[in-house]
């Protein structure tokens, strides 16, 4: 049965990143596997990949083991070869402008500054394929934004990363089997500041 669906989850590999903001996206398709007992196996020499079925289609999960910058190199191989749409790969990943928590789903749109759509925009020649951004942000004064997403979550934020992971790991689901307008509709809802006082 071939490939339908596509998801990529960006970050870098080894354990020194494993658990840093810029690596979100890994955590997600794993969980997305995880609930389906897909096995995982390297591939091509530059990428993880493991197949599921949801709901009856056939989904290919991908961690690219590349660099970040480097992600659309593990990506256009297997989008090639799958003969994938670009409207059917789904890229997964960190957001510093959105706040902790929130996600958005979004069907093209630009790189927003971020390592690894540029690469993937640039290798699959298109800003046409659906992507979901993680809100880590924001920033804090003073601090460098690179060493920000490189940097591991406060023990404070553990408990809204992983209802975050778990949040994402449904919003991939029903990208699958409902289509993105459903799930932009579900998922984009913001998070709305609690008033002050």
């Amino acid at each position: 049965m071939a490939v339908e669906y596509l998801v990529a989850g960006l970050g870098n590999p080894g354990d020194r990143y494993r658990n840093t903001r810029h690596n979100l996206g890994f955590h997600v398709v794993e969980a997305l596997g995880r609930a389906r007992g897909a096995r995982w196996r390297e591939q091509g020499g530059n990428r993880r990949v493991a197949r599921m079925a949801l709901a009856g289609r056939d989904l290919l999960l991908v961690e690219p083991l590349t660099f970040m910058n480097l992600s659309g190199n593990a990506l256009r191989p297997i989008v090639d070869a799958e003969s994938l749409p670009p409207a059917r790969v789904l890229v997964v990943c960190d957001d510093i402008a959105l706040p902790l928590g929130q996600l958005r789903l979004r069907p093209g749109g630009s790189d927003g500054g971020h390592n690894g759509l540029v690469s993937v925009i640039e290798r699959l020649e298109t800003t046409g394929f659906p992507r979901l951004r993680m809100g880590v942000g924001p920033v804090p004064p003073r601090v460098d934004a690179a060493e920000f997403v490189l940097a591991e979550f406060l023990p404070e934020e553990q408990e809204a990363v992983a209802e975050m992971i778990g949040t994402a790991a449904e919003c991939v689901a029903a990208w699958v089997t409902t289509g993105i307008d459903r799930a932009m509709g579900r998922y984009n809802a913001r998070k709305e500041p609690p008033p002050e006082e």
